[in-house]
């Protein structure tokens, strides 16, 4: 599954796919209960056993590792424990997630930085100082190659929970790259992000919001995510590089829609030209309306005839 799940996001246009590292004995006391976004599958069993059963393992990682290579797609992982890590470097992943509960396990983030690789960190649930502490965690490694995602830990995330101006407040605050991790039903949150900054998106994918499991139903399948993939590049192309200038496609327009000083009678040589002689009218290939009063009390250097455009060289000009 997790391989056809590789090659949908591949097939869908994602640039990258992130898979979950976690060693449930290094990760979590027996007994703990789960979130209520985890309940309603294998009710019978506590967070402990659940994580248990879907751990994945080192020579799957590694698998699926080649497989994102074969693909052409980029492959990372959330980390949850050292051990996890460890074994992450060792099968040469291209960069790590500490996921947002891990943002205050500043061992795990100081160890995962000192590997020298892109390093992603979520901040749902964390303060701006938390954030804080992990960002420094980070750099006193001497690993530059960080990005912060703003993330709200809810499965899926109310509308009015996401506050998604905090990107502006995180690329502020800590001048690195700043993303978004989508746990929003829906494309439009992803949409705003990316109009904010967001340099990257995170989403939920499944092949089926059916399958047993507590994140099927906030993920997008295959079909969706496609759409959501094809609003976000729409969204990049118009931002445009923030230069205002002269697009290809108004050049028509600009033309045809500007104004040119013309005249509304025939005027003859030497006459001089008074303000009810012309008049401001489409299109722009003539002398700009900015220029009329260069043409008001000038004289007429030779008879310009009723409804033309008004030329530089119409004009007499003193040049003593």
């Amino acid at each position: 599954m997790a391989v056809a799940l590789l090659e949908e996001a591949a097939r869908a246009g994602a640039d990258a796919v992130k898979f979950q590292a976690f060693i449930p004995e290094e990760m979590i006391l027996q007994g703990t209960g789960k979130a209520r976004y985890q309940r309603g599958v294998g009710d019978d069993e506590d967070q402990y056993q659940m994580l248990k059963r879907l751990q994945m393992s080192q020579k799957n990682l590694k698998l699926l590792l080649q497989k994102a290579n074969e693909l052409g797609i980029f492959f990372l992982a959330s980390v949850f424990d050292e051990q996890s890590a460890d074994e992450l470097q060792a099968i040469a992943a291209q960069a790590f997630k500490i996921p947002s509960g891990e943002i205050t396990n500043l061992p795990l983030i100081r160890k995962v930085a000192a590997y020298g690789k892109p390093l992603i960190i979520s901040t749902g649930m964390a303060l701006l100082g938390e954030i804080e502490e992990a960002v420094h965690a980070v750099f006193q490694t001497g690993n530059r190659q960080l990005m912060l995602l703003h993330c709200v830990s809810s499965y899926p995330a109310p509308y009015d929970s996401l506050n998604l101006s905090v990107i502006k407040s995180l690329q502020a605050a800590f001048q690195v790259p700043v993303g978004y991790s989508d746990h929003a039903e829906g494309i439009e949150a992803a949409v705003v992000a990316v109009a904010l900054g967001a340099k990257l998106l995170e989403k939920h994918f499944t092949l089926d919001k059916n399958l047993p499991g507590p994140d099927h139903q906030a993920s997008l399948n295959p079909g969706e995510f496609r759409q959501y993939v094809t609003s976000i590049r729409k969204v990049e192309t118009a931002l445009g590089n923030g230069c205002k200038n002269i697009v290809e496609a108004e050049k028509e327009v600009r033309i045809l829609t500007r104004k040119s000083i013309v005249a509304t009678t025939q005027i003859e040589r030497h006459m001089v030209i008074t303000r009810d002689m012309i008049a401001l009218k489409r299109p722009g290939t003539g002398v700009p309306p900015k220029y009329l009063d260069y043409f008001i009390g000038a004289r007429a250097s030779h008879r310009i005839l009723e409804n033309t455009q008004l030329l530089w060289s119409d004009l007499e000009w003193n040049c003593e």
